[in-house]
């Protein structure tokens, strides 16, 4: 394989700060859900839940598909122009966490969602939050990657200005 990357303070830089943006965005966000907001729906009204099921999914949709999006965009984006400075693998595990965070995603919650949509289903309810805490580990490490990307980035760039403006007494 060759080692296709771009030059430090090149276009490696808005990738990685989108993924970083996205991710910690995603990570917060994921957090949020996992310690207040799912255990709260229990104390939802249970003989109208389909109703507050539905108003959840139709207000949480708009604020976690454009955040995820641009973590597949700079998923994809890392993988074909790694950043100069950054391990040829951490593009790789980083879209590796994504692929199981949308896995989760679309395998374990969005059925349960769909199946509290019809009312409430305290054993369902509960497989959410246990499932959830999938996604809330992989986001949590995926932000982790992000960040060590980034300062490999930031790092790496510095240290070949720092090489190129000190000469070198070999010859």
């Amino acid at each position: 394989m060759t080692d296709r990357c771009v030059p430090a303070g090149g276009s490696g830089l808005p990738p990685l700060l989108g993924q970083l943006l996205a991710t910690g965005l995603m990570t917060g966000l994921i957090w949020f859900v996992q310690l207040v907001h799912y255990p709260l729906m229990d104390g939802w009204p249970h003989d109208d839940f389909g109703r507050w099921e539905e108003a959840h999914r139709d207000r949480t949709g708009p604020v976690v598909i454009p955040p995820m999006l641009a973590e597949g965009v700079t998923a994809v984006w890392l993988l074909v122009r790694r950043p100069r400075h950054v391990a040829a693998w951490m593009p790789w595990l980083g879209a590796g966490l994504l692929a199981g965070i949308w896995a989760s995603t679309f395998l374990l919650q969005v059925p349960c969602h769909l199946r509290l949509s019809a009312g409430w289903d305290a054993a369902t309810h509960r497989f959410l939050v246990e499932s959830n805490w999938i996604r809330t580990a992989l986001w949590s490490a995926r932000l982790g990657l992000a960040v060590a990307m980034f300062w490999q980035f930031l790092s790496g760039g510095q240290q070949a200005r720092a090489a190129l403006a000190s000469p070198t007494a070999t010859p």
